[in-house]
């Protein structure tokens, strides 16, 4: 309901919602004689939904008490993608290969090399380099 794309792939939908189609807006009305309209755009909670649902609910970065993990939802064309993850000093090099055309789950988890079976890591601040490679 949110995604404005959704709004925008007829004329009708358009005139209906009369909001911006790039901008996920703070609410859609659902009754009434706006229904179907969008409200509340261009606040900076708008930022922070895109970022969610970019980083988080596409890629996958999830950062819960102090542990990173991995749950990517990518459309089955996407071969690979890499994220670069700063904690403190520590760089977290991630890169999620897809051979199969998958568009989640995880079959293997790999740091610096080794196979993490939990499939997620604690994060530490040691100023180095850490090598993550997902296999989906």
């Amino acid at each position: 309901m949110i995604n404005p794309i959704e709004h925008s792939r007829t004329k009708t939908a358009v005139n209906k919602y009369k909001v911006e189609p790039y901008v996920i807006p703070g609410d859609v009305y659902g009754v009434g004689n706006l229904a179907g309209r969008g409200g509340w755009t261009w606040y900076t909670g708008s930022s922070s939904w895109y970022y969610t649902a970019g980083i988080e609910y596409i890629l996958g970065l999830k950062i819960e008490k102090k542990f990173l993990r991995i749950d990517p939802n990518i459309p089955s064309t996407w071969k690979e993608y890499s994220i670069r993850y700063k904690f403190g000093k520590t760089i977290y090099s991630i890169k999620v290969k897809n051979p199969n055309g998958q568009t989640n789950g995880i079959r293997k988890f790999l740091l610096n090399g080794n196979e993490v079976q939990e499939k997620r890591i604690k994060l530490v601040d040691d100023e180095k380099i850490k090598q993550i490679e997902i296999e989906m």
